[in-house]
Formats: structure tokens, sequence, C-alpha cells
């Protein structure tokens, strides 16, 4: 039997234990499933107290960033139990009440792979301000039968299109030249 307060647990007890020896992550959200809007907002209230935590105990290590995406049902156990997907202004309230509730971690990134290049451009504007980055060998949105692909130059013109200018960094966030970085977006 599936018992959420389980997963949920040993979500933050990982998180809890790597942030406590100084490692940093990332906080992911899916929705769009078999959650209603008040389990989202409870989910923020949990990742804002685990970040709360980390900073409190002065650790080295914690959330650098926030990344929902939607959940996508081709091929999935849940699919029978979803009628619709969950679209794209969805994704953007999310975004920015994450802003909002999340705002004890330094960045929210906009999912453009799994919510769509526009949508991601746009989330730029509701408070996103990291645009993520290419993907070179993903398979859980693949299996799921969602593809969308892109090169790194079209990462930054998607970013110069949404007014802002790419920079490349690292999972650390830290600015860097070179190709092996990732891409986000600052005003």
């Amino acid at each position: 039997r599936f018992k959420p307060k389980d997963t949920v647990d040993q979500w933050t007890k990982v998180h809890e234990a790597a942030h406590k020896v100084g490692l940093e992550s990332t906080a992911t959200m899916m929705y769009g499933h078999v959650e209603k809007d008040h389990h989202i907002i409870e989910s923020f209230e949990h990742i804002r107290n685990v970040q709360d935590l980390a900073l409190k105990n002065g650790n080295d290590g914690g959330f650098t960033a926030f990344i929902p995406w939607s959940y996508k049902k081709d091929n999935t156990a849940l699919a029978k139990f979803v009628d619709d997907e969950a679209g794209p202004n969805q994704y953007l309230r999310i975004i920015a009440l994450s802003r909002i509730m999340l705002d004890n971690i330094p960045h929210i990134q906009a999912s453009w792979f799994s919510e769509g290049k526009k949508t991601g451009q746009i989330a730029l504007r509701f408070g996103a301000d990291d645009f993520g980055g290419t993907l070179f060998d993903e398979n859980v949105m693949l299996a799921a039968g969602f593809y969308n692909r892109t090169t790194e130059d079209e990462v930054r013109e998607m970013i110069t299109e949404a007014g802002y200018s790419p920079i490349q960094r690292l999972t650390s966030y830290e600015h860097v030249e070179g190709s092996n970085a990732e891409l986000t977006a600052t005003k």
C-alpha cells in the first residue's frame, strides 16, 4: 500500500542528512496527477521548512533551486486516474507562488523541457530566474511520451527573446564560460 507520509519522511531525511553534512540539493515537485491544490501548498510549506532548518543550523548545504514540473501521463501507472494533464496556466501559477513561498531558496527553475519552450520563456516573467539547460540524456519524460529537445544556441536565443541575458553556470550556480556549463537567465 502506498503511504505518502512515509515517502515524504524518507525524502525529508535524505535532504536533511545531505544538508547537515554540507551538501546542496535541488527540491523538485511533480504536480498535475492526483493531488489537490492544498497538497501543493503543503509541499511548498514542507520544502520551505526543510530549507529553513538548513539555514537555521548554519549548514553549508541546502536547496539551491526549486523545480516544478507537470505530470505526463502516457505509459504511466497513474494514467488511469488522471483525466487531463496540467496546462501552462497552472504551471505559471506554481512558478509565481513558489517565488513567494520559497523565498528562502535562491533559484526557481523554469522547466522549459517539461512545459514547452514558450511557457519556459514566460515563466521567467512569473518569478523563475533559471532557464535550465540542454539535456543530453533524459529518459523519464521520454518514457512518458514527451519529447522536447533543443541546442545550446536555441536556449540562448529563447532566453534573449524573453528579455534576459544568457549566462552559463555550473550546477552550483557559479558563473563560468565553457561548453559543459548549463545556461541560466539574468536581467
